[in-house]
């Protein structure tokens, strides 16, 4: 049987999702409504 106090003493978090989560925040990423603003301007 698993003992969980044991198993999140164990646990550690992963240091790259840290990293990646700092990389998304700083890189201009284009979302939905960029896409959108840009399909009207084009029927403009």
């Amino acid at each position: 049987m698993l003992n969980y106090e044991e198993e999140l003493k164990k646990f550690k978090p992963s240091l790259e999702v840290e990293d990646i989560e700092d990389a998304v925040y700083q890189e201009d990423l284009t979302d939905m409504s960029d896409l959108l603003k840009q399909v009207m301007d084009q029927k403009k």
